[in-house]
């Protein structure tokens, strides 16, 4: 499956500071649970990236 293709998959994404001073993303869908930890300026580096491609879309419509 790529970028681009279309999916019925649900998932529940829910993001928070971690007490570990980390930003954790966490995906769950179904019986599957993804947490991901990432330090602040990465997790501010991922942001930008969200930003800029949600600028994208918007442009496309």
């Amino acid at each position: 499956m790529g970028i681009n293709d279309e999916s019925d998959v649900e998932a529940n994404l829910q993001i928070a500071p971690t007490d570990r001073g980390m930003v954790r993303l966490f995906v769950e869908s179904g019986d599957i649970e993804i947490p991901m930890d990432f330090e602040p300026e990465d997790a501010l580096e991922i942001a930008e990236e969200i930003r800029a491609a949600a600028a994208i879309a918007s442009e496309r419509k």
